[in-house]
Protein backbone atom coordinates (compact mmCIF):
# COMPACT_ATOMS: atom_id res chain seq x y z
CA UNK A 1 0.00 0.00 0.00
CA UNK A 2 1.14 3.58 -0.87
CA UNK A 3 2.25 5.70 1.43
CA UNK A 4 1.40 8.65 -0.33
CA UNK A 5 -1.90 10.41 0.83
CA UNK A 6 -4.30 10.48 -1.92
CA UNK A 7 -5.16 13.94 -2.79
CA UNK A 8 -8.67 14.76 -1.56
CA UNK A 9 -11.04 14.88 -4.93
CA UNK A 10 -12.14 18.69 -5.24
CA UNK A 11 -15.59 19.46 -4.65
CA UNK A 12 -17.83 20.39 -7.68
CA UNK A 13 -18.02 23.75 -7.11
CA UNK A 14 -13.97 24.32 -7.02
CA UNK A 15 -14.14 22.54 -10.42
CA UNK A 16 -16.86 24.36 -12.14
CA UNK A 17 -15.02 27.47 -10.53
CA UNK A 18 -11.55 26.64 -12.75
CA UNK A 19 -8.96 28.76 -14.42
CA UNK A 20 -10.91 27.45 -17.76
CA UNK A 21 -11.40 30.29 -19.81
CA UNK A 22 -15.06 28.89 -20.92
CA UNK A 23 -15.54 29.02 -17.13
CA UNK A 24 -14.64 33.07 -17.38
CA UNK A 25 -16.71 33.82 -20.12
CA UNK A 26 -19.80 32.44 -18.76
CA UNK A 27 -19.10 34.29 -15.69
CA UNK A 28 -18.77 37.26 -18.05
CA UNK A 29 -22.17 36.86 -19.99
CA UNK A 30 -24.29 36.61 -16.78
CA UNK A 31 -22.65 39.87 -15.90
CA UNK A 32 -23.41 41.18 -19.37
CA UNK A 33 -26.99 40.37 -18.77
CA UNK A 34 -27.30 41.38 -14.93
CA UNK A 35 -26.08 45.05 -16.28
CA UNK A 36 -28.24 44.80 -19.37
CA UNK A 37 -31.32 44.14 -17.14
CA UNK A 38 -30.34 46.86 -14.82
CA UNK A 39 -30.23 49.24 -18.08
CA UNK A 40 -33.65 48.17 -18.63
CA UNK A 41 -34.94 48.72 -15.41
CA UNK A 42 -33.25 52.18 -15.12
CA UNK A 43 -34.60 53.60 -18.68
CA UNK A 44 -37.92 52.03 -19.57
CA UNK A 45 -40.98 54.55 -18.55
CA UNK A 46 -43.39 52.22 -17.28
CA UNK A 47 -40.78 50.17 -14.86
CA UNK A 48 -39.43 53.94 -13.53
CA UNK A 49 -43.91 54.61 -12.85
CA UNK A 50 -44.11 51.97 -10.83
CA UNK A 51 -40.60 52.31 -8.81
CA UNK A 52 -41.88 55.99 -8.40
CA UNK A 53 -45.45 55.08 -6.51
CA UNK A 54 -43.11 52.78 -4.26
CA UNK A 55 -44.46 54.45 -1.25
CA UNK A 56 -48.10 55.28 -2.75
CA UNK A 57 -49.77 52.25 -1.58
CA UNK A 58 -49.16 49.31 0.80
CA UNK A 59 -47.93 46.90 -1.90
CA UNK A 60 -45.99 49.83 -3.96
CA UNK A 61 -42.97 47.54 -3.68
CA UNK A 62 -44.25 43.81 -4.96
CA UNK A 63 -45.67 45.87 -8.11
CA UNK A 64 -42.38 47.61 -8.92
CA UNK A 65 -40.80 44.54 -8.68
CA UNK A 66 -43.41 42.63 -10.30
CA UNK A 67 -43.12 45.22 -13.30
CA UNK A 68 -38.97 45.09 -13.37
CA UNK A 69 -39.17 41.93 -13.98
CA UNK A 70 -41.73 41.36 -16.10
CA UNK A 71 -39.83 43.95 -18.52
CA UNK A 72 -36.41 42.35 -18.59
CA UNK A 73 -37.77 39.09 -18.87
CA UNK A 74 -40.08 40.48 -21.55
CA UNK A 75 -37.18 41.68 -23.01
CA UNK A 76 -34.85 38.67 -22.71
CA UNK A 77 -37.46 36.48 -24.09
CA UNK A 78 -37.78 38.39 -27.00
CA UNK A 79 -34.19 38.33 -27.64
CA UNK A 80 -33.75 34.69 -27.31
CA UNK A 81 -37.31 33.26 -29.24
CA UNK A 82 -36.39 36.08 -32.43
CA UNK A 83 -32.51 35.13 -32.36
CA UNK A 84 -32.98 31.21 -31.50
CA UNK A 85 -36.21 29.55 -31.66
CA UNK A 86 -39.72 30.45 -30.18
CA UNK A 87 -40.37 27.05 -27.88
CA UNK A 88 -44.62 27.33 -28.40
CA UNK A 89 -43.88 27.76 -32.13
CA UNK A 90 -41.53 24.51 -31.91
CA UNK A 91 -43.79 22.35 -30.08
CA UNK A 92 -46.80 23.81 -32.50
CA UNK A 93 -44.25 22.71 -35.38
CA UNK A 94 -43.05 19.23 -33.65
CA UNK A 95 -46.96 17.88 -32.98
CA UNK A 96 -48.44 19.23 -36.35
CA UNK A 97 -45.40 18.87 -39.09
CA UNK A 98 -46.30 22.74 -40.01
CA UNK A 99 -45.00 26.23 -40.07
CA UNK A 100 -41.49 25.00 -39.61
CA UNK A 101 -39.99 27.97 -41.98
CA UNK A 102 -41.67 30.43 -39.44
CA UNK A 103 -40.47 28.20 -36.38
CA UNK A 104 -36.52 28.35 -37.75
CA UNK A 105 -36.37 31.71 -39.06
CA UNK A 106 -35.11 33.47 -36.29
CA UNK A 107 -32.05 30.72 -36.07
CA UNK A 108 -31.29 30.99 -39.78
CA UNK A 109 -30.97 34.67 -39.53
CA UNK A 110 -28.50 34.32 -36.32
CA UNK A 111 -26.86 31.60 -38.17
CA UNK A 112 -27.10 33.97 -41.88
CA UNK A 113 -25.09 37.03 -39.50
CA UNK A 114 -22.43 34.49 -37.71
CA UNK A 115 -21.75 32.83 -40.84
CA UNK A 116 -18.94 35.76 -42.62
CA UNK A 117 -18.53 37.07 -39.23
CA UNK A 118 -16.61 33.61 -38.18
CA UNK A 119 -14.76 33.54 -41.37
CA UNK A 120 -13.50 37.41 -40.65
CA UNK A 121 -12.77 36.83 -36.71
CA UNK A 122 -10.94 34.12 -38.01
CA UNK A 123 -8.48 36.01 -40.06
CA UNK A 124 -8.48 38.59 -37.20
CA UNK A 125 -7.47 36.26 -34.64
CA UNK A 126 -4.67 34.70 -36.77
CA UNK A 127 -3.02 37.96 -37.03
CA UNK A 128 -3.51 38.19 -33.34
CA UNK A 129 -2.36 35.05 -33.03
CA UNK A 130 1.00 36.33 -34.68
CA UNK A 131 1.55 39.42 -32.47
CA UNK A 132 -0.22 41.54 -35.19
CA UNK A 133 -3.19 43.68 -35.38
CA UNK A 134 -5.44 43.50 -38.50
CA UNK A 135 -8.01 46.53 -37.84
CA UNK A 136 -8.17 46.88 -41.53
CA UNK A 137 -10.41 43.84 -41.60
CA UNK A 138 -13.12 45.56 -42.78
CA UNK A 139 -11.70 47.29 -45.84
CA UNK A 140 -10.35 43.73 -46.98
CA UNK A 141 -13.70 42.30 -47.11
CA UNK A 142 -15.59 45.23 -48.64
CA UNK A 143 -12.72 44.62 -51.84
CA UNK A 144 -13.36 40.64 -51.35
CA UNK A 145 -17.01 42.02 -51.70
CA UNK A 146 -16.32 44.16 -54.84
CA UNK A 147 -14.03 41.67 -56.43
CA UNK A 148 -16.43 38.49 -55.86
CA UNK A 149 -19.11 40.66 -57.46
CA UNK A 150 -17.10 41.66 -59.99
CA UNK A 151 -16.42 37.96 -61.19
CA UNK A 152 -19.68 37.07 -60.10
CA UNK A 153 -21.80 39.26 -62.60
CA UNK A 154 -19.86 40.17 -65.61
CA UNK A 155 -18.41 36.52 -66.15
CA UNK A 156 -21.04 34.24 -67.42
CA UNK A 157 -20.57 30.11 -66.86
CA UNK A 158 -21.52 27.27 -65.18
CA UNK A 159 -22.15 26.97 -61.65
CA UNK A 160 -19.17 24.44 -61.07
CA UNK A 161 -16.68 26.62 -62.33
CA UNK A 162 -18.31 30.65 -61.78
CA UNK A 163 -19.19 29.60 -57.35
CA UNK A 164 -15.34 29.00 -56.80
CA UNK A 165 -13.93 31.55 -59.18
CA UNK A 166 -15.93 34.23 -57.31
CA UNK A 167 -14.83 32.82 -53.90
CA UNK A 168 -11.17 32.76 -54.90
CA UNK A 169 -11.47 36.46 -56.36
CA UNK A 170 -13.16 37.60 -53.08
CA UNK A 171 -10.08 35.82 -51.19
CA UNK A 172 -7.32 37.52 -53.92
CA UNK A 173 -8.98 40.59 -53.43
CA UNK A 174 -8.79 40.52 -49.48
CA UNK A 175 -5.18 39.26 -49.83
CA UNK A 176 -4.07 42.28 -52.21
CA UNK A 177 -5.31 44.65 -49.81
CA UNK A 178 -3.66 43.01 -47.23
CA UNK A 179 -0.45 42.77 -48.84
CA UNK A 180 0.12 46.40 -48.59
CA UNK A 181 0.57 46.60 -44.84
CA UNK A 182 2.38 43.38 -44.31
CA UNK A 183 4.90 44.47 -46.46
CA UNK A 184 4.88 47.84 -45.02
CA UNK A 185 5.47 46.06 -41.61
CA UNK A 186 7.87 43.62 -42.43
CA UNK A 187 9.99 45.76 -44.47
CA UNK A 188 10.04 49.18 -42.80
CA UNK A 189 8.85 49.22 -39.30
CA UNK A 190 5.48 50.80 -40.31
CA UNK A 191 3.07 50.53 -37.35
CA UNK A 192 0.27 48.19 -38.81
CA UNK A 193 -2.44 49.74 -37.36
CA UNK A 194 -2.47 53.10 -38.38
CA UNK A 195 -2.07 51.59 -42.05
CA UNK A 196 -4.55 49.34 -41.74
CA UNK A 197 -6.81 51.65 -40.20
CA UNK A 198 -6.53 54.41 -43.14
CA UNK A 199 -6.39 52.06 -45.79
CA UNK A 200 -10.26 51.31 -44.47
CA UNK A 201 -10.80 54.78 -45.99
CA UNK A 202 -8.83 53.93 -49.53
CA UNK A 203 -11.39 51.28 -49.72
CA UNK A 204 -14.66 52.84 -48.79
CA UNK A 205 -13.29 55.51 -51.52
CA UNK A 206 -12.73 52.74 -54.48
CA UNK A 207 -16.30 51.22 -53.52
CA UNK A 208 -17.94 54.69 -54.09
CA UNK A 209 -15.94 54.90 -57.57
CA UNK A 210 -16.69 51.35 -58.61
CA UNK A 211 -20.15 51.31 -58.13
CA UNK A 212 -20.31 55.23 -60.07
CA UNK A 213 -18.09 56.02 -62.36
CA UNK A 214 -16.98 52.40 -63.91
CA UNK A 215 -19.18 49.68 -65.56
CA UNK A 216 -19.32 48.34 -62.59
CA UNK A 217 -22.15 49.95 -61.88
CA UNK A 218 -25.76 48.58 -62.87
CA UNK A 219 -26.61 49.36 -66.10
CA UNK A 220 -28.96 52.04 -66.51
CA UNK A 221 -28.82 52.85 -62.91
CA UNK A 222 -27.78 56.30 -61.22
CA UNK A 223 -27.47 54.99 -58.12
CA UNK A 224 -24.61 54.03 -56.18
CA UNK A 225 -25.42 50.25 -56.81
CA UNK A 226 -23.37 47.48 -58.75
CA UNK A 227 -24.25 44.68 -61.49
CA UNK A 228 -26.11 41.38 -59.82
CA UNK A 229 -24.09 38.48 -59.39
CA UNK A 230 -25.14 35.87 -61.70
CA UNK A 231 -27.40 32.97 -60.26
CA UNK A 232 -24.51 30.41 -60.66
CA UNK A 233 -22.07 33.06 -58.68
CA UNK A 234 -24.17 33.06 -55.33
CA UNK A 235 -24.82 31.04 -52.23
CA UNK A 236 -27.75 29.31 -52.60
CA UNK A 237 -29.75 29.31 -49.73
CA UNK A 238 -29.86 25.39 -47.54
CA UNK A 239 -33.35 24.98 -47.67
CA UNK A 240 -34.21 26.03 -50.44
CA UNK A 241 -35.88 29.86 -51.93
CA UNK A 242 -39.39 28.70 -51.42
CA UNK A 243 -38.79 27.90 -47.37
CA UNK A 244 -37.95 31.78 -47.20
CA UNK A 245 -34.77 30.43 -45.16
CA UNK A 246 -31.88 32.83 -45.86
CA UNK A 247 -29.56 30.46 -44.53
CA UNK A 248 -26.94 29.52 -47.48
CA UNK A 249 -24.33 26.92 -48.24
CA UNK A 250 -21.70 29.33 -46.83
CA UNK A 251 -22.43 27.62 -43.40
CA UNK A 252 -19.95 24.99 -44.92
CA UNK A 253 -17.25 27.39 -46.18
CA UNK A 254 -17.50 29.08 -43.02
CA UNK A 255 -16.69 25.69 -41.07
CA UNK A 256 -14.05 24.64 -43.76
CA UNK A 257 -12.21 28.26 -42.77
CA UNK A 258 -12.62 27.29 -39.17
CA UNK A 259 -10.66 23.09 -40.24
CA UNK A 260 -8.13 25.19 -42.24
CA UNK A 261 -7.69 27.42 -39.32
CA UNK A 262 -7.23 24.88 -36.69
CA UNK A 263 -4.69 23.17 -39.00
CA UNK A 264 -2.51 26.14 -39.76
CA UNK A 265 -2.44 27.10 -35.94
CA UNK A 266 -2.03 23.41 -35.11
CA UNK A 267 -0.37 21.07 -36.64
CA UNK A 268 1.66 22.81 -39.60
CA UNK A 269 4.86 24.67 -39.11
CA UNK A 270 4.16 27.87 -40.32
CA UNK A 271 1.35 28.22 -37.65
CA UNK A 272 3.89 27.18 -35.02
CA UNK A 273 5.71 30.27 -36.86
CA UNK A 274 3.47 32.53 -35.63
CA UNK A 275 2.63 31.53 -32.59
CA UNK A 276 6.22 31.92 -31.47
CA UNK A 277 6.39 35.27 -33.19
CA UNK A 278 2.89 36.36 -31.19
CA UNK A 279 4.34 34.82 -28.16
CA UNK A 280 8.06 35.90 -27.94
CA UNK A 281 9.28 37.71 -31.00
CA UNK A 282 12.89 38.04 -29.81
CA UNK A 283 12.90 34.47 -29.01
CA UNK A 284 11.44 33.54 -32.40
CA UNK A 285 14.18 35.60 -34.25
CA UNK A 286 16.67 33.87 -31.76
CA UNK A 287 15.45 30.16 -33.40
CA UNK A 288 16.03 31.79 -37.04
CA UNK A 289 12.47 32.13 -37.80
CA UNK A 290 12.11 34.70 -40.50
CA UNK A 291 10.14 37.88 -38.91
CA UNK A 292 9.47 39.55 -42.47
CA UNK A 293 7.78 36.24 -43.95
CA UNK A 294 5.76 35.46 -41.02
CA UNK A 295 4.03 39.37 -40.97
CA UNK A 296 3.85 39.04 -44.49
CA UNK A 297 1.88 36.04 -44.77
CA UNK A 298 0.35 36.16 -41.80
CA UNK A 299 -1.53 39.34 -43.03
CA UNK A 300 -1.84 37.65 -47.00
CA UNK A 301 -3.84 35.15 -44.74
CA UNK A 302 -5.77 37.11 -42.68
CA UNK A 303 -6.45 39.40 -45.33
CA UNK A 304 -7.73 36.49 -47.41
CA UNK A 305 -10.03 35.45 -45.05
CA UNK A 306 -11.44 38.77 -44.88
CA UNK A 307 -12.11 39.04 -48.15
CA UNK A 308 -13.84 35.85 -48.49
CA UNK A 309 -16.10 36.54 -45.84
CA UNK A 310 -16.83 39.54 -48.02
CA UNK A 311 -17.84 38.04 -50.83
CA UNK A 312 -19.67 35.34 -48.66
CA UNK A 313 -22.23 37.81 -47.14
CA UNK A 314 -23.09 39.53 -51.00
CA UNK A 315 -23.29 35.75 -52.17
CA UNK A 316 -25.52 34.85 -49.38
CA UNK A 317 -27.81 37.97 -49.26
CA UNK A 318 -28.11 40.69 -51.65
CA UNK A 319 -26.21 39.48 -54.45
CA UNK A 320 -24.96 43.14 -54.95
CA UNK A 321 -22.75 45.92 -53.17
CA UNK A 322 -23.82 50.02 -52.79
CA UNK A 323 -22.01 52.23 -51.35
CA UNK A 324 -22.86 51.31 -48.38
CA UNK A 325 -21.88 47.95 -48.25
CA UNK A 326 -19.94 46.81 -44.92
CA UNK A 327 -19.70 50.40 -43.92
CA UNK A 328 -20.81 52.21 -40.08
CA UNK A 329 -22.62 49.81 -37.85
CA UNK A 330 -22.86 46.67 -40.62
CA UNK A 331 -19.14 46.39 -40.74
CA UNK A 332 -18.20 42.97 -39.50
CA UNK A 333 -14.42 43.66 -39.78
CA UNK A 334 -14.74 46.06 -36.68
CA UNK A 335 -16.94 43.48 -34.74
CA UNK A 336 -14.68 40.89 -35.80
CA UNK A 337 -11.90 42.26 -33.85
CA UNK A 338 -14.10 41.50 -30.74
CA UNK A 339 -15.45 38.37 -31.80
CA UNK A 340 -11.80 37.14 -32.15
CA UNK A 341 -10.74 39.04 -28.88
CA UNK A 342 -13.90 37.01 -26.83
CA UNK A 343 -12.93 33.49 -28.61
CA UNK A 344 -9.45 34.34 -27.11
CA UNK A 345 -8.24 33.87 -30.86
CA UNK A 346 -8.50 30.31 -31.18
CA UNK A 347 -11.43 28.94 -34.62
CA UNK A 348 -13.39 26.99 -32.02
CA UNK A 349 -13.69 29.72 -29.47
CA UNK A 350 -14.30 32.19 -31.98
CA UNK A 351 -17.07 30.22 -33.67
CA UNK A 352 -18.93 30.20 -29.91
CA UNK A 353 -18.17 34.07 -30.10
CA UNK A 354 -19.56 34.70 -33.28
CA UNK A 355 -22.54 32.75 -32.39
CA UNK A 356 -23.06 35.30 -29.68
CA UNK A 357 -22.77 38.26 -31.19
CA UNK A 358 -25.06 37.23 -33.66
CA UNK A 359 -27.71 36.22 -31.79
CA UNK A 360 -27.85 39.34 -29.67
CA UNK A 361 -27.55 41.72 -32.77
CA UNK A 362 -30.77 39.83 -34.39
CA UNK A 363 -32.70 38.97 -31.45
CA UNK A 364 -31.93 42.75 -30.08
CA UNK A 365 -33.78 44.01 -33.38
CA UNK A 366 -36.46 41.69 -32.56
CA UNK A 367 -36.52 42.87 -29.28
CA UNK A 368 -36.76 46.53 -30.32
CA UNK A 369 -39.70 45.59 -32.66
CA UNK A 370 -41.71 44.06 -30.26
CA UNK A 371 -40.91 45.85 -27.01
CA UNK A 372 -39.21 49.14 -27.88
CA UNK A 373 -36.24 48.57 -25.58
CA UNK A 374 -34.01 50.13 -27.92
CA UNK A 375 -31.07 47.81 -30.09
CA UNK A 376 -28.13 49.57 -28.50
CA UNK A 377 -28.73 47.50 -25.57
CA UNK A 378 -27.94 44.58 -27.51
CA UNK A 379 -24.33 46.09 -28.13
CA UNK A 380 -24.04 47.41 -24.30
CA UNK A 381 -24.28 43.49 -23.49
CA UNK A 382 -21.60 42.96 -26.61
CA UNK A 383 -19.41 45.34 -24.55
CA UNK A 384 -19.88 44.48 -20.79
CA UNK A 385 -19.28 40.49 -22.29
CA UNK A 386 -15.93 41.40 -23.79
CA UNK A 387 -15.18 44.16 -21.05
CA UNK A 388 -15.27 41.27 -18.13
CA UNK A 389 -14.00 38.35 -20.27
CA UNK A 390 -10.82 40.97 -20.76
CA UNK A 391 -10.28 41.43 -16.98
CA UNK A 392 -10.48 37.96 -15.80
CA UNK A 393 -9.65 39.16 -12.28
CA UNK A 394 -12.22 41.22 -11.80
CA UNK A 395 -14.45 38.33 -12.58
CA UNK A 396 -12.61 36.62 -9.62
CA UNK A 397 -13.05 39.60 -7.49
CA UNK A 398 -16.78 39.41 -8.25
CA UNK A 399 -17.52 35.65 -7.97
CA UNK A 400 -15.14 35.72 -5.02
CA UNK A 401 -13.20 32.70 -6.44
CA UNK A 402 -10.29 32.38 -4.45
CA UNK A 403 -8.85 29.40 -5.88
CA UNK A 404 -8.81 30.33 -9.15
CA UNK A 405 -5.34 30.96 -11.32
CA UNK A 406 -5.89 33.91 -13.71
CA UNK A 407 -2.63 32.83 -15.82
CA UNK A 408 -3.38 32.03 -19.39
CA UNK A 409 -7.11 34.18 -19.11
CA UNK A 410 -6.24 37.39 -20.09
CA UNK A 411 -6.16 38.16 -23.80
CA UNK A 412 -2.94 38.65 -25.46
CA UNK A 413 -1.63 41.26 -26.57
CA UNK A 414 2.33 40.89 -26.49
CA UNK A 415 3.59 42.30 -29.92
CA UNK A 416 1.09 44.53 -31.45
CA UNK A 417 2.67 47.64 -33.56
CA UNK A 418 6.31 46.19 -32.05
Amino acid sequence: MSDVATKPRPSLWVRYTSSSPIVVTIYALILGLVIGALIIVTTTPAVLDAWRGLFSSWNGLPHALNVSFNNVGAGYREMFTGSIVDPQGFWHSLVTGKGWPNTLTPLSETLTYATPLVIVSIGVGIAFQTGLFNIGANGQAVIGGIAGVAFGSMLHMPTIIHLPLALVAGVAGGMLCGALPGVLKAYTGAHEVIVTLMFNYVTYAFLLFMVLSTPFQQPGQSNDLSRTMDPTAVLPPLFGTKSGLRVSYGVFVAALVVLFAWWLLNRSSLGFDFRVTGANPSAARASGINARKVIVVAFLISGGLAGLAGVVQVASTTHYVDGTFLIGNAGIGFTAITVALLGRNRPIGIVWAALLFAALGVGGRNMQSTTGIPLDLATVIQSAIVLFVATPVLVKEIFRLRNVSTVGLQISTTGWGS
